[in-house]
C-alpha cells in the first residue's frame, strides 16, 4: 500500500469512526449537561475529596485555566463545590455534592455497560490488541509531536 492510500484510509477511518468514537464516548454525560473530561473532573473529585485545582491541571498535563473552564459547568450545575483550605484558607479544596456523586456514578455506570457490549462485540483479546496498538501509537507519534510542539511554545514565550 502506497504511502497517500494510508494517508486517505487513515483520513476516513478517522473521520468516520474516531469522531464517532468520541461521540460514543461522551453521550452518557451528555444527558447531565456535561462533557466527557467534565465528568473525569468530577469523577477524580469524588474519589479525591478536598483535591485542588492544580493538582487535577497537573495530573492531566493541561493548563489550571483549562481546568477552571471545566470546573464552572461543574459548580453551575451544582456537582461540586469549593471549600477553603483548612491548612491554608487562600487555597480551594474541590468536594463533590451529593448530587455530584450521584451523577458520576450513574454516568459511570452507563459507561461500564456501554464499554462491556463493546467488549462483547469485538471480544476481549482484540480489544486488548486494539488498546495496545493505540497506546503504542500515542507514546511513539502522538505524545512526542505534541511534546515538541509545547517546548517550541515555551521557547516562543
Amino acid at each position: 500500500m502506497e504511502a497517500d492510500d494510508l494517508l486517505s484510509q487513515a483520513i476516513d477511518i478517522y473521520m468516520s469512526s474516531l469522531k464517532g468514537l468520541e461521540h460514543f464516548i461522551s453521550q452518557p454525560a451528555a444527558r447531565y449537561s456535561l462533557s466527557f473530561e467534565q465528568y473525569l473532573i468530577l469523577q477524580e473529585i469524588v474519589k479525591s475529596p478536598g483535591i485542588k485545582l492544580m493538582d487535577i491541571a497537573e495530573k492531566r498535563q493541561v493548563t489550571r485555566s483549562a481546568v477552571s473552564r471545566q470546573l464552572r459547568v461543574l459548580i453551575k450545575n451544582n456537582y461540586i463545590k469549593q471549600e477553603p483550605d483548612q491548612s491554608d484558607r487562600r487555597k480551594v479544596s474541590l468536594v463533590a455534592t451529593p448530587a455530584g456523586r450521584d451523577v458520576a456514578e450513574k454516568i459511570g455506570q452507563r459507561i461500564n455497560t456501554r464499554f462491556a457490549k463493546w467488549v462483547a462485540v469485538f471480544g476481549e483479546d482484540r480489544g486488548q490488541q486494539l488498546l495496545q496498538l493505540w497506546d503504542e501509537f500515542n507514546h511513539q507519534i502522538i505524545q512526542p509531536e505534541n511534546d515538541s510542539k509545547r517546548k517550541g511554545e515555551a521557547q516562543n514565550d
